[in-house]
């Protein structure tokens, strides 16, 4: 039984950090994509930061870049995401996400609805 678990939310002023943690158990990690989603107010969810186990690859999403960073820890089977200058719009629900890689390939751009396994979600409030 696979099982993700994020931690690391919390409210934080404008300009500040946080690192969420992503910790994943169940099975090896190696053949996975792993993402991380969000879902502000209102908003739908969306894409943040994904990055393939095996290699360590990266891809952001345009909002994000240059601020946060998704890494992971292999010994410790966890992924984070470093979040730096936060915003109020990055204010949401943020979402770990993994999606089993089958094949040759294991591409990190996918949708949401690619995924297979999902945590239950850690609030982001960044305040002005």
């Amino acid at each position: 039984q696979v099982q993700l678990v994020e931690s690391g939310g919390g409210l934080v002023q404008a300009g500040g950090s946080l690192r969420l943690s992503c910790a994943a158990s169940g099975r090896t990690f190696r053949r996975y994509a792993m993402s991380w989603f969000r879902q502000g107010p209102g908003k739908d969810r969306e894409f943040v930061a994904a990055i393939k186990w095996s290699d360590g690859s990266t891809r952001y999403a345009d909002p994000v870049k240059g601020r946060f960073t998704i890494s992971r820890d292999n010994a410790k089977n966890t992924v984070f995401l470093q979040m730096n200058s936060l915003k109020p719009e990055d204010t949401a629900v943020y979402s770990c996400a993994a999606a089993y890689c089958s094949g040759y390939g294991c591409s990190i751009d996918r949708v949401a609805r690619e995924y297979d396994y999902w945590g239950q979600g850690t609030q982001v409030t960044v305040s002005s």
